[in-house]
């Protein structure tokens, strides 16, 4: 049974780094059978719904990874050092990737054409990590409406940012983003 489920997993972890690099539509089920050393019939076995199925599963399981390490950092570090946290992982993912390698959850927002439900696990995610920080804002004392608002806009800035980032393959979009963002968090929270 461990073996079974490791394969599953290998599968998983192999779509969501092959999702980052070239987005759903552009990686195939011999893609991720091959990235995760996997039989062919695997595949099928461990995700009877095909390449759907494997998406919306890897949408999901990439969204609820960075959102519990998201909401830790949240909890114990605040807003401003875990804003500063995820730009930098991403910073490195565009360094480490030579400017391939973006997020999973973009990846699925952008192009889940022929994977509507990686998209709307897509759509749960980002609504989450909204939540999420509006809640860590409001828990320092921003009114919930001015919280939502700049976690929205932290969210979108973010992601923005990584997309500008691999078109231009450089940092800099990220490096404006978390300075304006800290910025902007450090005001808030100390008018609060």
């Amino acid at each position: 049974m461990g073996r079974r489920s490791d394969a599953r997993e290998k599968m998983l972890l192999s779509a969501v780094g092959l999702f980052r690099r070239h987005g759903i539509d552009g990686t195939s089920i011999g893609d991720v059978i091959a990235d995760a050393d996997a039989p062919r019939g695997s595949i099928y076995h461990h995700f009877p719904g095909g390449k759907t199925q494997l998406a919306e599963e890897a949408t999901r399981r990439a969204g609820a990874v960075m959102g519990g390490a998201m909401a830790h950092s949240l909890a114990f570090d605040g807003p401003a050092a875990t804003l500063r946290l995820l730009v930098e992982q991403f910073r490195n993912e565009l360094r480490n990737s030579d400017f391939e390698s973006g997020c999973p959850i973009g990846a699925a927002a952008l192009e889940g054409g022929g994977t509507p439900a990686a998209r709307l696990a897509a759509g749960e995610s980002f609504t989450a990590w909204e939540a999420d920080i509006a809640a860590s804002l409001w828990r320092a004392g921003l009114p919930m409406d001015r919280a939502e608002a700049m976690a929205t806009t932290a969210v979108a800035a973010v992601e923005g940012a990584i997309m500008l980032g691999r078109a231009q393959r450089s940092t800099r979009a990220l490096d404006r983003v978390e300075t304006q963002l800290i910025e902007l968090v450090e005001a808030l929270t100390a008018e609060s």
